[in-house]
């Protein structure tokens, strides 16, 4: 502070002050350890669906990347001289551990757990400085290093156990021939097409004699009818095991919006983005891409929201900010479903909006409480 000519008690210029990662306030109550406990918590909704969805195979993959996470932190500390434990105990590599296997197929093999522990402990966090330091969400940056150097194991989803009870219902995503091979025992397990994948790649329907209305709902009604939508929502359907259930995400979200963990404004506004942008295109052109309900139930759009954009570290710290952070991310979301080369672009809409997180900090920072401005050729 600075005392004027007058003797009023000037602030110090805004423009010069420098915006810090938060926290800035610490509180025992809010301990780290606190924070992560309840985001496990919350995380375990979801880890249930999927692994009622897609059975054991999904309770391995969770065990195995978190026990990787875990491994790989304390051999990081060791090598640098952190405390060990001390790093351990605040249960962030657990929660990197679970978000990276929500990012994963349940058919994936073990060794792509232990690469993309390795790449969310060591080069998404540890690198950096560990926990506070990260500019980018650790299990975010596994997923999309994990789909860039095996696309083609990272994009091999299972289809559920109710899917292959109820073939008739899922013929768009997985061939009859295929549900009858593994009923005979034929096969040990079948591929299956997301509803995304198959809202990408679906054929238009011809135009003679029908609206573009018409041909937009027979193109896409496998995903956007009623029994689709259904599925979505309780997460019956071919993905990531973590990110199928919107149902179970939505539970988990709300508990830590309620304990008051995340800012509301960042799932709200990421979501209703996407919920605005996809029904304008669907209205314009509906054979373009299905209604804004499928967009916003499919993928990880949930996941994406809850969980990964509303991270302590790598989100905006103001208000202002994180509605900007949200409709960034939504934004970016939708150009890559409806016209990318990628059917989801919730990974990378969150990663290009974690590099621009300093920027946005600055632009939405808040005026000091009591700041005056100098009038002109008054001295400081």
């Amino acid at each position: 502070m600075s005392e004027a000519t007058n003797n009023e008690i000037r602030m110090p210029n805004p423009e010069k002050l420098i915006v810090s990662s938060s926290p800035h306030i610490h509180s025992k109550s809010q301990e780290i350890w606190k924070i992560m406990l309840w985001v496990i918590l919350s995380l375990l909704p979801a880890a249930v669906a999927g692994v009622w969805f897609f059975g054991l195979p999904a309770l391995e993959v969770i065990l195995l990347c978190v026990i990787f996470s875990v491994m790989i932190e304390m051999a990081w500390c060791m090598i640098e001289g952190k405390p060990v434990f001390g790093t351990i105990k605040d249960l962030s590599a657990v929660v990197t551990g679970m978000l990276l296997a929500f990012n994963l197929s349940a058919g994936v093999p073990w060794w792509i757990c232990l690469i993309g522990a390795f790449l969310a402990i060591g080069l998404g966090k540890q690198i950096f400085g560990g926990l506070g330091s990260n500019p980018f969400n650790p299990a975010l940056v596994a997923r999309v290093g994990l789909l860039i150097a095996f696309p083609k194991i990272m994009t091999t989803w299972v289809p559920t156990r109710q899917m292959i009870a109820e073939a008739p219902t899922y013929s768009d995503f997985i061939s009859r021939a295929d549900m009858v091979a593994i009923r005979a025992g034929k096969l040990d397990a079948v591929t299956c097409a997301t509803p995304l994948g198959f809202a990408k790649n679906a054929v238009t329907p011809q135009l003679v004699g029908r609206t573009p209305l018409e041909a937009g709902m027979e193109k896409f009604y496998a995903v956007d009818g009623q029994d689709g939508l259904w599925n979505l929502f309780i997460g019956n359907v071919g993905g990531c095991l973590g990110e199928t259930s919107a149902l179970a995400l939505l539970i988990g979200g709300i508990l830590l919006i309620s304990l008051k963990l995340i800012k509301w404004q960042v799932p709200l506004a990421f979501i209703g983005t996407v919920a605005v942008f996809t029904c304008i295109v669907n209205m314009v052109s509906p054979t373009t891409t299905p209604d804004a309900l499928f967009h916003v139930l499919s993928g990880g759009l949930f996941l994406g929201a809850f969980f990964m954009a509303t991270d302590m570290v790598t989100s905006p710290m103001t208000t202002k900010g994180a509605v900007i952070f949200g409709i960034g991310c939504g934004l970016i979301t939708c150009l890559i479903r409806v016209w990318g080369g990628y059917p989801e672009g919730v990974s990378f809409s969150i990663l290009i909006m974690n590099a621009l997180v300093p920027l946005i900090d600055r632009f939405a920072k808040k005026i000091p409480f009591g700041y005056k401005a100098l009038e002109k050729g008054e001295a400081i």
